[in-house]
């Protein structure tokens, strides 16, 4: 008997499982792909881009360490991040914040978020941060602080928090493409502290149940973990 055509959930037409021997299993794979393609799209709205012109203002003289490129860069890319790993508008919103009290205000930023973009945005945010004062406590103590925490935070804070991660690691391995080892002066832990930081970062991670963020820092960490003296890429310049 011929097949009917029929439309999946993007639109594409198609031929609809076949009543064989083999059609259980053809049906079962249909339809957990129209179950993924039927998933409802995340709507970012006012809050959002209110959010992302807060973020720009506070971080508007900063930059990435030792680089030209606008720290905003750095929070759109965990913004997206968390957006691709199915975060709804209030992680995202958290992910452009997530550094905020951290760099920008301490205590008193923590409030004014709440105030302006709720409770639970802030609740990530606070959770994101492992200094709130200026200045801040001494690197190895402010580092084992927060992975101490990061054991017991909820799913929102451990979603938010890997994608800093990632990024973070993402482009450590591309600058040490580029230049080599003399990236890890950049770094207050040094090479061997800050393998460890993101080691470490990783176990406690994976403790919970594994997401795309964190496969991919893990498989970032392990790469950047492999990385000996005399890796760097040239330019050609």
């Amino acid at each position: 008997m011929p097949q009917a055509d029929c439309i999946d959930p993007s639109g594409r037409k198609g031929r609809a499982p076949q009543d064989d021997k083999n059609g259980g299993e053809v049906l079962s794979l249909y339809m957990r792909k129209s179950s993924h393609l039927s998933k409802k799209s995340v709507m970012l709205g006012p809050r959002f881009l209110r959010a992302f012109a807060f973020a720009a203002e506070k971080h508007a003289k900063q930059t990435r360490k030792a680089s030209t490129i606008p720290y905003i860069a750095h929070l759109m890319g965990v913004a997206s991040l968390v957006l691709e790993a199915g975060g709804d508008e209030d992680l995202a919103i958290a992910a452009l914040l997530h550094d905020a009290v951290e760099d920008c205000g301490g205590a008193p930023m923590l409030k004014e978020v709440r105030r302006r973009f709720g409770s639970r945005v802030a609740k990530v945010v606070d959770g994101c941060t492992d200094a709130d004062t200026d200045p801040k406590p001494p690197w190895r103590e402010r580092k084992e602080k927060y992975i101490l925490h990061l054991q017991s935070a909820d799913a929102d804070t451990r979603l938010v928090s890997a994608a800093d991660k990632l990024n973070n690691v993402r482009s450590i391995l591309s600058d040490y493409r580029s230049i080599g080892e003399s990236v890890w002066s950049r770094f207050t832990g040094g090479r061997e502290g800050t393998l460890w930081y993101y080691r470490t970062l990783v176990e406690v991670f994976l403790q919970h149940p594994r997401n795309r963020i964190t496969r991919e820092l893990e498989l970032a960490v392990t790469e950047l973990d492999s990385l000996a003296p005399g890796d760097a890429i040239s330019d050609g310049r």
